[in-house]
């Protein structure tokens, strides 16, 4: 499936997914990037130009809202909105089932071995 399709197909990328995590709090850019950095302890870096892209792509399907704080000089604050949180909670749960998945074909795997 083409990266473009996976909001239409209810599935995020893992940048999509961790910044629409980072942003159940609200954040502004750097700050959704360093989130995601400390979230994952560092096993998952996410750059500016990959963060700004997806958070583009996130507005425009109205997964998350922008709004800029003029008291801040302009500072753009995102947060994530009830069709992004709803995405993100079923994210969840498919890659907890996909995780699931995972465990079971190892252990039949395992046990096909010692039959074997």
């Amino acid at each position: 499936m083409s990266r473009n399709n996976t909001l239409e197909k209810e599935q995020l990328t893992d940048a999509a997914y961790y910044i629409l995590l980072a942003l159940l709090a609200p954040r502004h850019g750097y700050s959704i990037m360093s989130y995601i950095e400390s979230l994952t302890d560092g096993e998952f870096v996410i750059g500016p130009a990959t963060a700004y892209t997806l958070i583009r792509k996130l507005q425009d399907s109205g997964c998350i809202l922008l709004t800029e704080d003029e008291a801040t000089d302009r500072r753009k604050t995102y947060s994530i909105t009830d069709k992004g949180k709803q995405l993100v909670i079923a994210e969840i749960e498919r890659r907890q089932r996909m995780a699931e998945h995972g465990n079971l074909a190892l252990l039949a795997a395992k046990e096909e071995r010692n039959d074997g």
